[in-house]
């Protein structure tokens, strides 16, 4: 066994304790897809990550992503965390901007404003939803089927549907009975509130947890889905509230079109950790 440089990270937060956290080992090369499983179950938070050296020239380093019962290819907070952590101990990018390679390819991050951003890889899939599943889904909401403004997949990696409903209220009134779905939930603050929406997360299959406090791959779907048409280009999403949290994620349409999706980061545990 040997001990490894440890970080826990929130994310989407500018206060600790309300964002969502990341677990993240550095140095993790010689760990193996047991060790790193064990240990992401045993951490039981919706993601835990392992940085490694990476395999493609144009990466600063590779990293592995893992939820209490499997491994992501993307995750949104845990690639902002972990590159906070990387660059806190004392990574430097080779480029302009950082580059990460991980289970979906390369994805770059930026920083602006003092804070964090990625920008939101390709969707695997994308477009309407079956009607059958919009049911299913709308049963597990505990919802009618005329409050469901629209509905597509909006999957860049743990499986999201994204569902529109016409509030926040409605959005944090919801008490689902998932299953083995990924299911995120939008729908509008009135205007001239803080954010312009409200974002919920239940993946009980993919994150392990019935409810994910904030989501970095939802929020960027959901912009490549919303932004620009339904959404502004740029908005600012609020995510956690019903969890006790205070998640804010920053969004912002580019002049080429990339959607970047980026918050506040800050370590809360600092230490070591035996594998």
């Amino acid at each position: 066994m040997q001990p490894h440089d440890f970080r826990q990270v929130d994310v989407f937060t500018s206060e600790p304790l309300l964002g969502n956290p990341v677990a993240v080992v550095h140095g993790a090369d010689e760990l193996d897809d047991r060790q790193m499983q064990a240990f992401a179950r045993w951490t039981n938070l919706s993601e835990t990550t392992f940085l490694l050296r990476p395999t493609d020239p144009a990466a600063d380093y590779r990293l592995r992503i893992f939820t209490p019962s499997m491994e992501l290819p993307f995750a949104g907070h845990p690639t902002l965390g972990s590159a906070h952590a990387w660059l806190e101990a004392g990574g430097v990018p080779a480029g302009e901007r950082l580059v990460q390679e991980c289970g979906v390819g390369l994805v770059e991050l930026r920083q602006a404003e003092g804070r964090l951003a990625f920008a939101a890889p390709a969707l695997l899939r994308s477009g309407p939803v079956a009607e059958d599943l919009v049911v299913e889904i709308v049963a597990a909401l505990g919802i009618e089927r005329a409050d469901v403004l629209d509905a597509a997949w909006a999957d860049n990696g743990p499986g999201w549907v994204g569902v529109r409903l016409a509030s926040a209220e409605q959005v944090l009134a919801l008490t689902p009975d998932f299953a083995g779905l990924s299911v995120g939930v939008i729908g509008p603050w009135p205007e001239g509130s803080e954010c312009e929406v409200e974002v919920r997360a239940f993946a009980p299959h993919a994150a392990g947890v019935t409810e994910d406090p904030v989501t970095g791959s939802l929020n960027a779907s959901l912009a490549q889905w919303l932004a620009g048409t339904v959404l502004p280009p740029s908005y600012v999403a609020s995510q956690g509230t019903v969890l006790g949290r205070r998640g804010r994620i920053h969004v912002d349409t580019a002049a080429d079109g990339t959607i970047w999706v980026g918050g506040d980061t800050l370590t809360t545990i600092h230490g070591t950790v035996t594998l």
